[in-house]
């Protein structure tokens, strides 16, 4: 990512601070309030978004990767050259990012997830068509071209060198993939959109379930204890949803009930396996956007996870009010600081804005206006799967 930030987003910065501003403090959230501060904004990532060009995993190689040109490859984050073996396998350094790694394809992912993110929001923004021609090229890209598109399969993500040729915790790479899926679901329907494209896009995402249900990466990460566990669901959610796959939405709703929730909160809401890391702020923040999002996807009149608790209490609103206080004032957090990027969080983080949208929690709804609605530090941007929360909000 460029470290200068570009004069369009400088633009949508100050546009947004503007209607931050002009938001009075105590509105009620809604829907209508959270277009109210994210339009000017929205609208200016969409023209950036009407700009750019298709750009996929064949792009870029790496000749570390196993893989072949149509195969997304990654290496882990946390492992660097052996000092005393500068030609061995690498070791672990936890939470400290390895710059030299490859990531190029996590970065194209990200953009094409910020880009279909954009463009979908404009055009339930606007009903304006441009925005819909535009994103089918890059959905084209991705998905349906044979010269560019990417294999529905994970085999080579969060590679270590002289160690794994792919893992099943690479499987966190495509969270970004989510928006995509509910950008297309916001734009499908807009006239003159081509049926075949989005039918081919659909078995793409079938032929990722699949993967991600069957192959033993997948199957590592559905039994992750931690912040992986629960990213395979909100994954699996997100694409059977767009899929129209109710036997694995029902299996989504199962595991946040039996697993996500009694496995990974602790009483007082918070997460100790995010607790334990070298950056536990940032870890849990994370967590809980994504278990945020998995209510967001996956409750229904009869069946509302927002609502749900196990029977000694653990809720996902507890989870919230446990860490709002040091979102709030991220001097209360009682732990050391994350090891890396501990000024770059807290940001405009979806669990501030969908838990007080369902809740009707007018305090962290304002604490969701007055944070960072467009952070540019790559870290964040790989933990932040929800960028457009205009297309999520029923």
């Amino acid at each position: 990512m460029p470290k200068r930030l570009s004069l369009s987003v400088v633009l949508a910065g100050l546009c947004l601070a503007v209607v931050v501003r002009a938001q009075p403090v105590g509105s009620s959230p809604s829907k209508a309030a959270v277009i109210s501060i994210l339009k000017l904004h929205n609208l200016e990532e969409a023209r950036w978004a009407m700009q750019q060009q298709p750009l996929t995993v064949t792009a870029q190689t790496s000749p570390r990767s196993s893989g072949g040109k149509h195969d997304f490859f990654s290496e882990g984050d946390y492992w660097w050259p052996d000092s005393t073996n500068l030609e061995g396998p690498y070791i672990q350094r936890d939470g400290l990012t390895n710059p030299a790694n490859f990531v190029a394809h996590r970065q194209a992912l990200i953009r094409f997830s910020r880009i279909v993110g954009a463009l979908a929001s404009a055009y339930l923004l606007t009903q304006d068509e441009r925005y819909v021609r535009q994103a089918f090229r890059h959905l084209n890209a991705w998905f349906v071209d044979p010269a560019t598109r990417m294999n529905p399969s994970l085999l080579y993500a969060q590679a270590i060198k002289g160690r794994f040729t792919g893992r099943g915790i690479g499987i966190i790479d495509t969270i970004h993939l989510m928006e995509v899926a509910q950008g297309l679901r916001a734009m499908e329907k807009a006239n003159g959109v081509n049926r075949h494209s989005v039918a081919a896009i659909r078995r793409w995402f079938a032929d990722y379930l699949t993967w991600l249900t069957t192959h033993s990466y997948g199957k590592d990460e559905m039994n992750a204890k931690n912040n992986h566990g629960t990213c395979w669901v909100m994954q699996v959610a997100a694409f059977a949803r767009l899929t129209n796959n109710d036997s694995l939405l029902n299996v989504c709703r199962t595991r946040y009930k039996t697993h996500l929730l009694p496995d990974q909160m602790a009483a007082d809401g918070s997460f100790p396996q995010e607790l334990r890391r070298t950056k536990p702020y940032g870890y849990s923040l994370f967590n809980l956007d994504a278990m945020t999002t998995i209510c967001q996807l996956l409750s229904t009149p009869t069946d509302n996870l927002w609502t749900y608790q196990t029977a000694d209490g653990r809720s996902i609103r507890r989870g919230i009010t446990y860490l709002y206080p040091f979102v709030q004032t991220k001097a209360k957090w009682p732990l050391k600081p994350d090891v890396m990027y501990w000024n770059d969080w807290p940001v405009a983080h979806p669990f501030l804005v969908f838990g007080a949208v369902t809740f009707g929690q007018t305090d962290w709804f304002n604490t969701w206006t007055k944070l960072d609605h467009s952070p540019q530090v790559e870290e964040v941007l790989r933990n932040l799967p929800v960028r457009n929360p205009i297309i999520w909000l029923n």
